[in-house]
C-alpha cells in the first residue's frame, strides 16, 4: 500500500498570475509589519485599468490572504495548546458581536470563519459582497484587515514552531 506524505513547506505549482499575486501579497506584508499601511496597500494595488479585472485581483488576493489566515489558524488549533478564538472589539476595547462591527470587520471575520469552516464558495461570496457594496475606504479597511492578521498569526505560528507558508515567513522575518 502507497504512504502520502504531506509536506506543508513545498511550494505549490503556481501560474505566473498566481505567482504575481504572492509576490505582491508578500511585499505588502513586509510593508505592514513595518507599519507602512499606505505602502502596503500601494503594494496590493490592482495592476489592470479595466473595473472587472481589478475587482478580480482584489478579490483574489483577498481569498489568498484568508485561506492563508485560514491554514494557520487551523495549524493553531491542531498544534496550540489553546483552541484559537475570534473576538471583534469596538473603537473602547470592548468585545462586541459580529454583527456589531463595522462592515469591513464584519466581512473579514465572517469570510475567515467561512474559509475555517471548509466554506470557499461563502468565503468567496462574502469578499464579493464587500466588493461589490463597499466604499473604496472599506475595501482597503478589509484588505488591510487580512494582511494584519497574516503576520498576527504567522507570527503565533512561527512562535510555536509551526508551519507557516514560505512566502508568508519569508516576509514576516524579512
Amino acid at each position: 500500500m502507497p504512504v502520502l506524505v504531506f509536506d506543508r513547506h513545498v511550494t505549490p505549482d503556481r501560474s505566473e498570475d498566481e505567482q504575481r499575486l504572492v509576490e505582491k501579497a508578500q511585499r505588502a506584508l513586509v510593508a505592514i509589519s513595518l507599519g507602512e499601511d499606505a505602502e502596503a496597500l500601494d503594494e496590493v494595488t490592482p495592476s489592470s485599468e479595466e473595473p472587472k479585472e481589478r475587482s478580480d485581483e482584489t478579490k483574489a488576493l483577498m481569498l489568498l490572504l484568508f485561506g492563508e489566515c485560514s491554514t494557520m489558524v487551523s495549524t493553531l488549533g491542531d498544534g496550540g495548546t489553546a483552541p484559537v478564538k475570534v473576538q471583534v472589539f469596538d473603537e473602547d476595547g470592548e468585545e462586541v458581536s459580529i454583527d456589531q462591527a463595522d462592515p469591513p470587520v464584519r466581512t473579514a471575520v465572517r469570510t475567515l470563519l467561512a474559509e475555517v469552516h471548509g466554506n470557499t464558495a461563502a468565503a468567496q461570496e462574502q469578499v464579493e459582497i464587500a466588493l461589490a457594496n463597499a466604499a473604496p475606504n472599506e475595501v482597503d479597511s478589509l484588505v488591510l484587515q487580512a494582511l494584519r492578521w497574516t503576520i498576527r498569526l504567522s507570527v503565533e505560528c512561527l512562535e510555536r514552531d509551526l508551519p507557516v507558508a514560505d512566502w508568508i515567513s519569508d516576509a514576516v522575518d524579512g
